[in-house]
């Protein structure tokens, strides 16, 4: 079977991939003829005989139960309209909150414009009208610290194995972090922490397709911060840790 690229190499729409009929497309992919080719800019990833990319860059396509970081946009009569990194705006409902809050009460006393909330997803309807709540633990108003933005494909290395990477950076920068599904993460602590835990995911973000990364990452931050670290396993991790 004839294979015209690397597993893990960079690949351009229409670049020719594959040149036979042994090989099956996969996602990011079309055939034509005999030749598979890309749709899209992205990382060849080959599973035995299926030729697929995943792709560098594209903005979060929402999904149930998803904790997200949102920015609030709109004050509306009985909620907020909320912007979650993706082609479709959310709507928080002042139902969803944990305070009851009266009819025709000034909702800016909860959640203003431009602030920043943690939220869940609890439905994506076929119009892609997307409800969140802040009801469940964990999910709340943001306060201080920073917020930075990162390819939403990159989240799941980010946060690693049941949350061992994002667990590392905590562990060797005492900041708190929270990794919203649609790449939208928060980090607060002291400020020269923060930008070692920032400088950290951007490395992982830069570097997720290369293998070692969790060692590299290790190494970094030992050499940043002077901590020996060890590389936790903490659960299935849900974000909120």
């Amino acid at each position: 079977m004839v294979l015209l690229v690397e597993d893990k190499a960079v690949v351009v729409p229409g670049e020719i991939l594959a040149d036979d009929l042994g090989f099956i497309p996969g996602q990011g992919t079309y055939r034509l003829n005999h030749k598979i080719l890309a749709s899209r800019l992205g990382l060849v990833h080959i599973d035995g005989k299926v030729v697929k990319t995943i792709p560098l860059a594209g903005r979060y396509l929402p999904k149930r139960n998803d904790v997200v970081i949102g920015r609030v946009i709109d004050i509306l009569v009985s909620g907020w309209r909320i912007d979650i990194n993706s082609p479709y705006t959310a709507v928080l409902s002042s139902k969803e909150t944990p305070e009851f809050i009266e009819k025709n009460e000034d909702l800016t006393r909860y959640f203003d414009l431009d602030d920043y909330v943690v939220a869940k997803i609890t439905n994506v309807t076929s119009q892609n009208l997307v409800d969140l709540t802040v009801r469940d633990q964990g999910l709340r108003k943001i306060k201080g610290g920073r917020i930075i933005s990162v390819n939403t494909h990159k989240v799941p290395r980010i946060i690693g194995k049941k949350g061992s990477m994002v667990t590392m950076i905590k562990q060797a920068t005492d900041c708190r972090i929270i990794v919203g599904q649609n790449g939208w993460i928060w980090v607060d602590g002291e400020p020269e922490k923060e930008n070692i835990a920032v400088q950290a995911i951007r490395k992982i973000e830069n570097e997720s397709h290369l293998s070692g990364l969790t060692e590299r990452i290790k190494e970094f931050l030992e050499k940043e911060t002077g901590k020996k670290l060890t590389i936790e396993d903490k659960g299935d991790y849900n974000g909120l840790q």
